[in-house]
């Protein structure tokens, strides 16, 4: 079975725009797509989801402190309707699934949705199904604010950590190192047009991502669309995304890249 099938339609024409250093490609179509990983076809109803010139304007955040912007974030993705929201987690692992591809990863750090994040599950199915391997985080037992990597299989033990978060059981024999994954996908709180980022707070992506050299692995942020912002105040620890993947769009940043 083809992952192109999947990921993408021959009549699917991207649009693309840059300003700066930073290219968006927009889905221009919200076309079915089927395939056995996914339980029924993607299809909407409405195609703003996808037309940029029917989209919503991105929230105005200048002159925002970092903590009413998240606040703000957090409440529009947690206001978005169940079936909303599996509608675009299907979308949007369509588009991730091409990025994947695109790398030839076999190796995929994931997470699981929490908090109106978008969902991964059937993202991870389509991923065990085409023999690349999933990994989780789970919160370091010794080193304070960092993250492990752990094999998901479907035959995981799961535990909740502290933040009842569902993480993999420690095992070492299912870690792997930072180095040797191909691609994290980062939750994020909040992201805008120049690839930077915002998360909870507790910087345990910033110090994971400070380990990446050259884009190995690729780091990419998946997010609701409703999660971009004009603007984001950064600080000395933040570390931007080269790619953010969201149910209409691709955000390149090449300085980045």
């Amino acid at each position: 079975m083809s992952m192109t099938r999947f990921m993408t339609n021959s009549d699917e024409q991207p649009l693309t725009q840059a300003a700066n250093q930073t290219s968006i490609t927009y889905f221009s179509s919200s076309s079915t797509a089927t395939d056995p990983a996914v339980s029924h076809q993607i299809m909407l109803e409405n195609d703003s989801f996808t037309d940029p010139s029917l989209s919503e304007p991105i929230f105005d955040s200048n002159d925002m402190s970092r903590d009413n912007i998240r606040r703000h974030i957090r409440q529009q993705r947690n206001g978005i309707s169940a079936a909303d929201q599996n509608q675009l987690a299907l979308i949007a692992s369509r588009h991730l699934l091409a990025e994947i591809q695109r790398i030839s990863a076999k190796r995929v750090a994931l997470y699981l949705g929490f908090d109106g994040e978008l969902a991964t599950g059937k993202l991870i199915e389509a991923l065990w199904k085409h023999d690349v391997e999933v990994y989780l985080p789970r919160l370091h037992p010794f080193a304070k604010g960092h993250l492990l990597f752990m094999r998901y299989t479907p035959d995981t033990q799961m535990i909740n950590n502290r933040y009842d978060i569902a993480e993999p059981k420690l095992d070492i024999r299912n870690m792997v190192t930072v180095n040797q994954l191909d691609m994290i996908v980062t939750p994020l709180v909040a992201f805008d047009d120049q690839g930077n980022r915002m998360g909870m707070g507790g910087g345990f992506y910033d110090r994971t991502l400070a380990q990446v050299t050259d884009n190995k692995p690729l780091a990419v942020g998946y997010a609701h669309d409703c999660q971009q912002v004009s603007f984001l105040p950064i600080e000395y620890w933040d570390v931007p995304l080269p790619v953010i993947i969201t149910p209409t769009r691709r955000i390149f940043s090449a300085h980045l890249g």
